[in-house]
């Protein structure tokens, strides 16, 4: 049995696509089952900013790797890849289809391919950084990385800027290969589908993705976080920062830039099914994930 990937940009609709194919596998007597891989929807309390599965769909499809650590604690990929190997594997054994359903690019790697780990950073060294960013600011930081290192990440990305300031400090080399180069690896056999959309309508349906959680208590949900004790890979999530600042139009901004970068990478990676969302349904887009299954 295959497991199934479905993946691409923030607000193209990728988890009712899994909920319509979920539905077409139980016509074939099949018993699906979402495995995430998003690195803020594993945090309790970011339901909404990270636009999780609702109870609702939950209860259409089961998902798992949701919801289930503490805000205030790191987290990481590695720490991710041996649960969702776990899980993903698990899942064959007992044959129910895995669909694995996410945006985040190092997770989608972490559940499907075996991740080459860079070693732990001490926890001095991480202290350091993280002080250094709140006296200084991320854009002080990039500046002092090497040129080669900086060209892969964006001035505002607090997280990625400390993770390569760490390794940089430690002698410890980055990775420098895309993520585009990985799919040749997988554990299992697997069908990758990435959903892909024209720039204007994905940056409409980021905007409207963007207003619907303000309205649903994302701006009450990250202060929550915050005064919870957010770890920084928790406030690494697109719109944390913004919200308690009260910029929703740098929050939609960031939206719209992580989404360019997700189909850049998705695009140059082969091996992959791509299929245009327009404006089709997720009942036909499903059909036609299912058909390329058989």
């Amino acid at each position: 049995m295959q497991v199934l990937a479905i993946f691409g940009p923030t607000a193209v609709g990728k988890t009712d696509v899994a909920l319509a194919v979920a539905d077409l596998l139980r016509e074939r007597d099949e018993d699906p089952v979402a495995v995430s891989c998003d690195s803020i929807q594993v945090y309790r309390g970011l339901d909404v900013l990270s636009g999780a599965a609702s109870d609702e769909q939950r209860a259409r499809l089961e998902h798992r790797l949701l919801g289930f650590v503490p805000v205030e604690d790191q987290f990481s990929a590695g720490r991710f890849a041996t649960l969702a190997h776990a899980e993903i594997d698990a899942l064959l054994a007992a044959r129910r289809r895995p669909i694995v359903v996410g945006g985040t690019g190092l997770y989608l790697r972490a559940a499907l391919a075996d991740l080459e780990l860079r070693p732990p950073v001490p926890s001095a060294v991480r202290a350091e950084v993280e002080w250094e960013i709140e006296q200084r600011g991320p854009d002080a930081l990039y500046r002092e990385l090497a040129p080669e290192l900086a060209s892969g990440v964006h001035p505002n990305d607090r997280k990625r800027i400390a993770r390569l300031t760490e390794l940089t400090r430690l002698g410890i080399a980055p990775h420098m290969t895309s993520e585009g180069l990985w799919t040749d690896q997988l554990r299992r056999p697997t069908l990758l589908v990435g959903l892909t959309a024209d720039r204007e309508p994905l940056d409409r349906l980021i905007d409207r993705r963007v207003d619907a959680m303000i309205a649903a208590g994302a701006a009450a949900e990250v202060r929550r976080a915050a005064a919870g004790g957010a770890s920084r890979t928790a406030r690494a999530a697109i719109g944390f920062e913004q919200l308690l600042a009260g910029d929703i139009g740098a929050m939609k901004a960031a939206q719209r830039r992580f989404a360019r970068r997700q189909l850049t990478w998705m695009r140059r990676m082969p091996g992959v099914t791509l299929i245009e969302r327009d404006d089709r349904d997720a009942s036909s887009i499903a059909t036609e994930i299912v058909a390329a299954l058989e």
